[in-house]
């Protein structure tokens, strides 16, 4: 994992603006596991970048408000054995937790009506259905 981290679209963060911490996984490994750092912890300090629009630093920094640890936020890998691997896995979930955080807001929907015509004929067909299953119950005397 080297080189900016492409975010959506144009948008990457440059290498320089993310830190990367090592320690001892508590996940699978072998022979190697208690010699060697293989959890990946990438940390992005979101309130100091220069990185991201002004409109999507913001929208950040309101929907990962609960995320954030002094305006950076961190994620965490440690799925692999390999050091690597847990890089790139860290590496996407950062990108995917910044777009996802960044995305312009949906469309509002507009309430719309049902039209007049629409709901005359559903209860006409209602009534129609009702008279039907009511001639079915005739005694036979």
């Amino acid at each position: 994992m080297s080189g900016p981290l492409l975010v959506r679209g144009s948008v990457s963060i440059p290498e320089a603006e993310l830190q990367w911490r090592f320690s001892r996984s508590s996940g699978p490994g072998g022979q190697h596991v208690n010699t060697s750092d293989s959890q990946v912890e990438l940390r992005f300090d979101l309130a100091a970048t220069s990185a991201l629009p002004p409109v999507w630093k913001e929208r950040a920094l309101e929907r990962l408000a609960g995320r954030l640890s002094g305006g950076v936020l961190a994620v965490r890998a440690s799925e692999h054995r390999s050091q690597w691997r847990n890089r790139e896995t860290a590496a996407a979930r950062l990108a995917a937790l910044l777009a996802e955080a960044t995305a312009p807001p949906p469309k509002q929907r507009r309430p719309t009506r049902i039209p007049r015509g629409l709901n005359e004929r559903r209860l006409r067909e209602k009534r129609m259905a009702s008279e039907r299953k009511r001639g079915r119950s005739g005694g036979w005397d």
